[in-house]
């Protein structure tokens, strides 16, 4: 009897937390295609307003995109070798660097933004080029790139795999791209899409770093809902959920594959 009574509070708590995430969200997506919020469904549905936003915004919507992708890039540049190295070494230097590597995320965004507007504020031409927000993005995403891969490599027996290539012949760089990589492929694949999801939605230190000219999806949408109709930034809301959810759905696939794989 206790048994059964704790498994439906379990339930109705469960089921109120969902009503509470998703009752908010319903009502901001069905007010992006409702003719008129304040007569409600009622007034008739349309896309009016999602063809305004894509019209007013279209530019946010490709810089951010644009963003994460060489965040993706830039990240898997850096992260994937620093995270084998970090593998590679264990001990007290390789915790040292990980934990530096890891200073950004214990760092508020607008501390980091501010860091970077005091350091290269003063360069007229990287201020106001998109790549400055690169910068700010990498800082923030590189920890996540690499200590993702870093508990793939955590798993294996890497110094073992590593002797028997060499033993081979197998040159450093090919084992790198040959057992390293295979191997660290949940890893990068989990760690690339946070990297992206993160880009994407990232608004505190994008909203330090932006110009005028340079506005990424969460900035356009906090612009939309302070100079907008209301219908205009519902819209804008859903496209941000039409991007952003198969990405954290992906996210979630990847970074359980990638623990079946640690296990």
């Amino acid at each position: 009897m206790l048994k059964s009574n704790t498994k439906l509070l379990q339930l109705s708590v469960t089921l109120a937390a969902c009503a509470f995430l998703f009752v908010p969200t319903l009502q901001s997506v069905l007010a992006g295609v409702t003719a008129n919020y304040f007569r409600g469904v009622s007034s008739g549905l349309t896309l009016k307003w999602v063809g305004q936003v894509w019209e007013l915004y279209a530019g946010s919507i490709f810089l951010s995109i644009q963003i994460a992708l060489a965040c993706l890039a830039a990240t898997l540049i850096i992260g994937v070798p620093a995270a084998y190295a970090l593998a590679r070494n264990p001990g007290r230097m390789s915790r040292v660097l990980e934990e530096f590597i890891s200073l950004p995320l214990a760092v508020p965004g607008l501390a980091l933004a501010l860091a970077l507007l005091q350091l290269y504020g003063t360069n007229h031409g990287f201020r106001t080029h998109w790549s400055f927000i690169l910068v700010g993005h990498v800082l923030y995403t590189l920890p996540f790139m690499v200590r993702s891969v870093m508990s793939v490599l955590a798993a294996i027996d890497l110094k073992t795999l590593e002797e028997g290539a060499a033993s081979l012949g197998a040159s450093p760089q090919r084992r790198f791209f040959d057992i390293v990589v295979p191997n660290a492929l949940p890893g990068i694949l989990a760690g690339a899409l946070t990297v992206v999801t993160l880009s994407i939605g990232e608004f505190n230190l994008t909203w330090m770093l932006h110009t005028p000219h340079l506005k990424t999806l969460p900035v356009g949408l906090a612009d939309s809902y302070a100079s907008m109709r209301l219908e205009v930034a519902s819209a804008y809301t859903l496209v941000f959920f039409v991007m952003i959810v198969p990405l954290l759905l992906a996210m979630q696939w990847a970074s359980a594959r990638a623990q079946r794989i640690t296990q």
